[in-house]
């Protein structure tokens, strides 16, 4: 910006100050209504990434087969077995709950009291069936044996009762739309349904209640949102403490809160005009703005103390510079920092921005949120805040308290400013090279998606992840399903060349570490031709004559969502034993092999449905998406730090830095086991934008005293002694602010607090440390205006 606009500007701002202020607090106002309509949105569709090649068949078939939107609850029994009058009373009663929670597709219900559920047989007069539990059914130790031995002559011991006759499930599928109301329907409500309407009145001392699936876990997710609203308080409170001792006035860290948290409420307000809703996995993006809001306030309020106090700042060696009016200080410090800020800040939004090449609409909403967020700040930080400072006083008292505090820091400044010193710098730059290696060697394991068995969101000892160790231990089949649709030629079912193929690849699937079991047409097959035989071992094959396949796939219903009714579309179920994303990568690798290499020519294996298919999918687009995003992000970084400074040099010290501790940011997470997926990757975009944030406001002002006449060494001593003090108290104050949340009932709070204390304090040492090294030896000369 030249500085005949930027003078414009800042005659336009501060000669309708009152103008502005009501315009701004105006505009709080109606923004703060329009955040009372801010809803909690979460949707499974929106977890889809619909370009991906896995999800067209998905999406073509799902509503033949299925969808991967399901949820599960199991009945277990503490000792003994499930074929008791209690239990199967129970088992009644929470089938018939299920089945009347709204939002669930009702024809999708499986239980061993719903007429979908059948076993058949061969008897003397041909095959005969029916129900696992008859209509008629009552609790009887007649009856109850005869439910046991329907069982026995299905396949479903393990998928619908335990392997070890210990527990049942009934499942569902859910529908995107409540059709009472016509809505999208609300996973918060689900959940609470189940809670309210099945565990707590069912549970008792001798059955378990337990349920999984993606709307109970929106719904954990969203109870554990009531520590995280507490930890946003907790956090606030903090924060505002910490700026007061840094700040010493209550004015100056009451307009600084006041303008960070007006930036939020600006951000969350705007969602509802725009037609969104706030998703429980961005529960977190509220304080990412807050803090990067923070850490602007900081710097225009400093600069504009220091422009008050001494011009240039304050400083131990010459205390005595005239204090200029604080008008005239609020205009200096805008422009200051309105070209710096403004680049960072743009830098910040152009870095969320790039998420959005990744085609998932949960992700696009959370790069959507934190764009409006970091785009609101540039108004309220920029163009508010100095405003109202421009109102402040500042007595005696308060000068000498900052006098103090100068001498008392100077020594450390000392210390710290020795690192523009060639010898040095050439220390800090080695060990800055040994860091980047490191992050480079132990960021290279890091993984795509979830690294854990059960919901990494969510701690191991919660009540969701316990439900689900409990099922996988229990069943064969949980909620974790991967299914490959089989498609071929009409009546393939029928042809012998085509069952056995799938055979095989079911063989195969079952083989790969990680599955814990395979339902294919074939399989079925296989077991009906036995019972045809008596039986016999020898029979469970797949019949030759085309008859007798016949026979023995007659009895499949389309129901079992293993054929379609032409037998063209034959899906198999993979069951895994959990959704890492190791287990995923294997079993889809597999997969693809047996497709490439093995399959017949009529048979078309095609990825991939139910809820592993959809994680497959998202792991995937995340990984080929996370190093075009940070190639965009850098080059966005560079081409504003080329076009600020003018300076190839200038934009390496800022943009090396950043490199550094991005490569040691993905170190920490592959330490602490955190994968990349879509809620975790806005969170590397921030750091590298409070890197830019750091390295842009340290620079600028380095910049401007060496352009000055000021020898390098002497430029970083007053560089650290204005910026750089605000620059490491924001640090430690933000770190400490987001420390606390290691204490949340949300791992993925927990895990988010370390990463961002990190982030926040590894960008500080980079920008006090790293930059003035780099900046010693890109300009040698040490003195006088740097060259390009």
């Amino acid at each position: 910006m030249n500085r005949i606009s930027a003078k414009t500007l800042e005659n336009l701002i501060f000669g309708h100050r009152i103008i502005v202020i009501v315009v701004f607090l105006t505009v709080t106002l109606l923004l703060g209504y329009s955040l009372t309509n801010l809803k909690v949105d979460a949707g499974f569709n929106k977890l889809l990434p619909v370009t991906h090649e896995y999800m067209q068949p998905f999406l073509k078939y799902r509503d033949e087969f299925g969808g991967a939107n399901r949820i599960v609850v199991a009945l277990t029994v503490e000792s003994g077995d499930i074929f008791t009058p209690a239990f199967f009373d129970t088992l009644k009663k929470v089938t018939d709950a299920v089945f009347f929670i709204p939002g669930v597709d009702r024809a999708s219900v499986s239980s061993l009291f719903t007429p979908n559920v059948q076993f058949t047989e061969v008897v003397e007069d041909g095959i005969s069936g029916g129900n696992i539990v008859p209509a008629d059914f009552t609790p009887t130790p007649e009856r109850l044996a005869k439910v046991r031995e329907n069982l026995l002559k299905s396949d479903y011991v393990g998928r619908l009762v335990a392997n070890d006759f210990s527990g049942a499930i009934i499942s569902a599928s859910l529908l995107e739309i409540n059709p009472r109301t016509g809505e999208k329907l609300d996973y918060i409500q689900v959940s609470r349904n189940m809670e309210e309407r099945i565990r707590a009145p069912y549970r008792s001392e001798n059955i378990g209640v337990h349920i999984i699936g993606f709307a109970k876990v929106v719904g954990d997710i969203h109870g554990g949102a009531a520590s995280v609203k507490l930890f946003f308080v907790a956090t606030l409170i903090l924060t505002t403490v910490l700026v007061w001792f840094y700040m010493q006035s209550v004015t100056l860290t009451l307009i600084t809160m006041f303008c960070s948290l007006m930036a939020v409420i600006w951000q969350l307000g705007l969602l509802p005009l725009l037609g969104h809703g706030i998703d429980p996995m961005s529960i977190l993006m509220p304080f990412l703005v807050l803090a990067i809001a923070v850490s602007h306030a900081m710097q225009m309020t400093s600069v504009m103390r220091a422009e008050v106090f001494a011009h240039e700042g304050i400083t131990a060696h010459d205390p005595s510079h005239g204090p200029a009016t604080t008008q005239i200080a609020a205009r200096g410090a805008f422009r200051r920092l309105l070209v710096p800020g403004g680049i960072a800040l743009a830098s910040d939004t152009i870095g969320f921005l790039t998420i959005l090449f990744i085609e998932i609409e949960i992700v696009r909403e959370m790069a959507i949120t934190a764009s409006i967020g970091v785009a609101v700040i540039i108004l309220t930080n920029l163009i508010l805040l100095p405003v109202l400072l421009s109102y402040s006083t500042f007595d005696d008292a308060y000068r000498k308290r900052l006098q103090r505090r100068a001498v008392f820091l100077a020594p450390f400044w000392d210390v710290v400013s020795r690192v523009s010193q060639p010898r040095n710098a050439l220390i800090v730059l080695a060990a800055g090279g040994l860091l980047g290696l490191f992050g480079l060697w132990k960021g290279s394991d890091i993984r795509i998606g979830d690294l854990h068995a059960g919901v990494p969101e969510l701690h191991a000892d919660s009540v969701y992840n316990m439900d689900s160790k409990i099922i996988s231990e229990r069943f064969s089949i949980g909620v974790d399903v991967l299914s490959v649709i089989v498609e071929t030629k009409k009546d393939g079912c029928i042809d012998h060349e085509i069952m056995s193929d799938i055979d095989r690849f079911a063989w195969t699937i079952r083989n790969v570490p990680g599955v814990q079991s395979v339902i294919s047409l074939a399989g079925i097959a296989k077991t009906i031709n036995a019972g045809w035989n008596e039986g016999s071992l020898k029979w469970r094959e797949l019949p030759r004559n085309q008859h007798m396949m016949v026979q023995s796939v007659a009895y499949v219903p389309t129901a079992s969502g293993l054929l379609n009714r032409d037998c063209s579309v034959m899906p198999v179920l993979i069951f895994t034993d959990d959704h890492k994303a190791e287990t995923i990568a294997r079993i889809i690798d597999a997969v693809k092999h047996y497709r490439d290499g093995y399959a017949a020519d009529d048979v078309r294996y095609l990825l991939a449905g139910h809820n592993i298919g959809v994680m497959a999918a998202t792991n995937e687009a995340v990984e080929a998406a996370q190093f075009p995003i940070l190639i965009y992000v850098f080059l966005a970084i560079i081409v504003l730090c080329v076009l600020t400074f003018r300076s190839i040099r200038a934009m390496l010290c800022i943009v090396i830095p950043l490199a550094v501790v991005s490569l040691l940011s993905y170190a920490l997470m592959s330490s602490l086991e955190i994968g990349l997926k879509v809620n975790t990757l806005p969170v590397v975009a921030l750091g590298v934008g409070i890197g830019v944030d750091y390295g842009i406001y340290i620079f600028n002002r380095l910049w401007a005293s060496m352009r000055g006449g000021m020898a390098l060494a002497d430029a970083f001593r007053t560089t650290l002694e204005t910026t750089g003090t605000s620059v490491v108290f924001t640090a430690l104050i933000l770190a400490l602010g987001v420390v606390t949340w290691m204490f949340s009932d949300l791992k993925f709070q927990a895990d988010m607090g370390i990463m961002l204390a990190f982030m926040f304090l590894v960008n500080m040492l980079g920008a006090i440390l790293l930059l003035p090294a780099l900046a010693a030896r890109m300009y040698p000369s040490g003195s006088g205006k740097p060259s390009r």
